[in-house]
This record gives structure tokens, sequence and C-alpha cells, in this order.
């Protein structure tokens, strides 16, 4: 389709060893952090009360109905801990799991549809990109959002395929559907809306009307709705209020009302794909400017234009939205990785020396610039913790300079191209997140909550299995997951409000109401904020604590003994 190299530029032996160093560092590091709040703490807990209470249709967040979200990263969260246990490692082990997939994935599909040389260097982008490689290490939903997303393109892409016989496009576009199902499942219509309306752009922009007879839309649609309706229709009778909450308030409220308390400027994505993509920057705009030489397949189909039209109507989508998280753009990062891995095998050694040279200043900048973290700090977050994770940054940054010296020494001197080059280069990037990332656990230990567990669960072994634990004024999204215990909302219902709207005997509207049932109770625990508690045990509210850190008290009531009568 284009004059990039289409032999393989490196033997199979060699892509076999980077891929098991890929698996070491994509997977080994996975429990070496702390779960870190909102998302972390919220999807483990939630996949953790499924698992418990058998429940695997209505999901519930701190014991509260939670309809935010479709359930399949909870089912395979809640997989993950009946067959290893629970801990953070398998928390983010699903996460992990479809990020990895991913890159394997954009690595056939640009070997197939391209050429072998930009399979290869496609999936070497996207693994050492610091978007796709730091949210494939977070147990969130994005992530396996984008995995599936990318699943309905890449499968879209191998269907097109000229001269492809037709069992082979009917059973690639069977997957694309089944695909789009999985992303609804994963998180709502978008999983459906954004690859349909790419589709209708790139129609209208190709003027590539044949691709619509190569769908598959009947039998498409049955896998479709056989793979996502049994869920929809099982949860809207057990909980009659789901269809409402769920379709009206979060799929479409959020997005076109600010409600979610989520703003951001038009170009809020812009700064965040230059990050996610800060080691391929120099030849983005080339990779761009050659893809669009490409010329269309025989059949008429343009690989390069879905791919353009699926990264723009994409980023400008959720650049529109009045709800806006860093994350939401990730399943751009396949499509970018593909044109960019299509225009680096055509990349000179002299073109890449500039651009091995340049990022090595940066790197050097950049490790310059970390000396000023340790004037940063605060209450939540002592300047004792950003010294810490200063050494890490330092040590990060220094792992990827030295294999950028490697990627300069073996462009100079290979025969085989700039491959090694790149692969080195990109080793030096995906270390450096991994190494700043583990690093940040300094931070997350704490906002966990992580070290006062054990202290509190020994409270609640001694107690009756029945004892209330309540959360007066605050929503601590990670502590109920290391404590295994849910809690009982007082006062502030935060994120849980519509639970609480479904199920208000099982909260505590004023903390008056509280101190009342505290007084009446024989056996309770409780986590309070700091000033909370100074403002508590000041009115000589009866309470021992049980553990403490900067954010959060855990204080238990204490047991007064009836006097026995003579």
């Amino acid at each position: 389709m284009n004059d990039t190299p289409s032999r393989l530029p490196l033997n199979r032996t060699v892509i076999l060893l980077l891929l098991i160093a890929l698996a070491l560092v994509w997977f080994v590091p996975l429990g070496w952090r702390h779960l870190l709040p909102s998302d972390e703490g919220r999807y483990a807990e939630m996949a953790r009360e499924m698992f418990v209470t058998g429940d695997w249709i209505t999901p519930r967040y701190n014991g509260y109905k939670y309809f935010e979200k479709p359930p399949l990263q909870t089912w395979a969260n809640a997989l993950t801990f009946a067959w290893f246990g629970l801990g953070e490692w398998q928390a983010r082990l699903y996460t992990a799991l479809t990020g990895f997939a991913g890159v394997l994935l954009v690595g056939f599909t640009g070997a197939r549809v391209f050429n072998a040389a930009a399979g290869i260097f496609a999936a070497i982008v996207l693994a050492c990109s610091p978007y796709w490689n730091l949210m494939g290490h977070f147990n969130t939903l994005d992530m396996a959002l984008s995995f599936w997303m990318e699943l309905s393109l890449c499968a879209l892409l191998l269907a097109q395929r000229p001269d492809l016989p037709t069992r082979a496009v009917r059973g690639w576009m069977w997957v694309c559907w089944g695909a789009m199902a999985a992303a609804v499942l994963s998180k709502g219509l978008i999983g459906v809306i954004l690859p349909g309306a790419v589709l209708v752009l790139y129609t209208l922009a190709a003027r590539d009307w044949a691709i619509w007879k190569r769908l598959y839309l009947v039998s498409g649609l049955i896998v479709f709705f056989a793979i996502v309706t049994p869920w929809f229709l099982l949860v809207q009778e057990r909980n009659p209020e789901f269809f409402n909450f769920f379709f009206v308030v979060q799929q479409f409220r959020r997005y076109l009302t600010p409600e979610q308390n989520r703003p951001g400027a038009f170009y809020y994505f812009v700064p965040v794909l230059l990050i996610g993509f800060l080691p391929w920057l120099s030849v983005s705009v080339q990779s761009v400017r050659r893809a669009l030489q490409t010329p269309r397949q025989a059949n008429g189909f343009a690989p390069v234009i879905m791919l353009l039209v699926w990264s723009a109507f994409i980023f400008l989508f959720f650049s529109a939205s009045h709800s806006k998280l860093l994350s939401y753009t990730l399943p751009i990062a396949p499509a970018l990785a593909l044109l960019i891995g299509m225009y680096l095998p055509l990349v000179t050694k002299a073109q890449f020396h500039r651009h091995l040279t340049g990022y090595a200043v940066f790197l050097v900048a950049a490790a310059f610039g970390a000396v000023f973290l340790g004037r940063f700090g605060d209450e939540r977050n002592p300047t004792a913790l950003y010294i810490e994770f200063r050494t890490w940054v330092f040590a990060a940054l220094a792992v990827a300079f030295v294999l950028t010296l490697v990627a300069i020494w073996l462009n100079r001197t290979s025969r085989n191209g700039i491959v090694g080059a790149v692969a080195a280069f990109g080793a030096g990037w995906l270390l450096l997140g991994t190494i700043a990332g583990t690093g940040h656990d300094v931070f997350g230990r704490l906002s966990s909550g992580a070290p006062l567990a054990p202290a509190v669960r020994a409270a609640l072994a001694k107690l009756p299995p029945d004892t209330p634990f309540y959360s007066v004024g605050v929503l601590d999204h990670t502590l109920p997951f290391y404590v295994r215990h849910t809690m009982i909302m007082v006062e502030h219902a935060d994120e849980l409000a519509f639970g609480v709207s479904v199920e208000p005997q099982k909260w505590i509207p004023t903390v008056d109401e509280w101190v009342k049932r505290w007084n009446a109770d024989r056996y309770a625990l409780a986590l309070l904020p700091p000033d909370r508690y100074a403002h508590l045990a000041a009115q000589h509210l009866p309470m021992q604590v049980v553990a403490r850190d900067a954010r959060r008290v855990i204080v238990e009531k204490p047991v007064v003994e009836k006097p026995q009568t003579p």
C-alpha cells in the first residue's frame, strides 16, 4: 500500500524476547503501589462486594446501588478476586491485560493492513507512550473501554482488506460488533455511538459507500444485542429505577450539562495528548502528512482516512463535553500509534539522530526541573513526600537518558535501519513511566489509608459481624476495600446520592441523628475527618481511636459493661 519496508524488521526470536521483556515490565509492578482514590478504590470495592455477596446483576458500591457504569469490569475484577484473592495487583490485572492486549492488537493490525514493519513500530509506539502505559496500570474503566473500542476499529480494518474470503470478512465484522457490545458493557452507549458516528463521517469524507455492503448489519446486530441485552433486561427487572438514571442521567445529562463538576476548556485534551505521546512528538506531524499520501485499497476502502476520522472525531466529541477527565481520549491512542508506526520505518538515520539528540537534551532539562519538586508540599502531602518522590523521578530520568544514549549508538552503528534505536528509545520511556509511577506510591500509601487497615480489621474481628461502621461527612474511596467492610454514609452522600435516594433507610442524613445512633449503639466504628473528630471530641462524644493518619481518624464506640446485679 505504500513504500514502507515490507519485510519483518526483526526476526521472530527477537520479537518474542521483546514481548517477554514487555510482559515483565508491564505486569510485575502491578502490586507495587497502593490503590488510589477515587477510581481504583471504587472499582476494587465494587468488585469485592460483588464477589462477597454473589449478586452479579446489581452493582453496589459501599453497600449502595451504583448504576453509573455497566458491570463488565466489575465482573472481571470479581472473577480475579475469586481466582487469586484480594489485593492491589488483582484489582489491576484486568486493566493491565486489556492494555497489553491492545499493544499486541495494534501490532497485528498494522502488519496485516499495512505491512510487517508498520506493525512492529506501531506496537512499540503504543506500548511506550506514557498515555497508554500509565493508564494500563490503573484500575479505571477507560483502559478496558479503549481496548474494546480499539478491537472494533481494528476488526473493521481487518475485515475491509481486499480479496478477503467472505467467511473471513464476516468473521472479522462479527468480532467488530461483539467488541462494540463489550465497549457498551464497559462504559455505556459511547461504545457504539462513537464507532457509529466515525463510520458515517468516514463514508462522507472518503465517499466510500461500498463499505456498507461489507458490514453484515443484520447478523452483526444480532451478535451485538445477544451480548448486550441480557444484563440490561435483568438489572431493569430487579431495579425499576435503573433505566432513567443510567440512560437519561448518566449517558446524556452527564455529557450535555456541567452537573458532574468536571469542567475544562475546549483545548483541555491538547496537553493530554501532547504529554501522552511525548516520545513521538517530533515525528507526529510528518506521520500524518505521510499517511495522507497512502493510496486506497483495491476495493476503495481508505484505512488511513478511517484512522484520521476516528482520532479527530473522538477528540472533538470529548472536547465539546461538559464533563472531562484525562483518560477520556485514550481510545485515540491506537489509531495514532498506527499512523506513527507507518511513518517510522521511513525515517532516515540522520533524521532519527536529531530526534534522539533533542530528547536527550529534554531529559537533562527535566532532571533540572525535578529539583524544584522539593519546594512543593502542603498539609495533605508534606514536603518530605515530594522529596522522596523526587529520588524516583531522578532515577526514572536517568534510566531514560542512558537508554536514549544507547539508542543514539544503535542508530549510528546498526545496519538494519533504526528499529533497534526505536526499541531502545521506547524502552527508556516505558521504564521512565514505570519507575516514576511506582515512586508515586509515596503519595498513594497515604491517600489509600492502607496502613490503617490492619488495626481496623483487628478491631472489627473482635466485634459482632453486624457492627455498624459509619462514614461521617466523607466518602473514603479506598478504605472500605482495605478493611473489607462497607460503611454507612452520614450527612454527605457524595457520588452515592442515587443509591441513597432509592434506599434512604441505609443512610443517616444529619450528624445530630448519627450522634443519637452512636450513643445508642452497643458496638460501632466510625470514620471521621480529623477536624470533625476534634470537634466531636471537644463535645465529649464517647470515642476511642483505633487508627489515624493526616486524612482520617477511625474510632470505636467504647464498650460500657453493664453492672451485674447481685
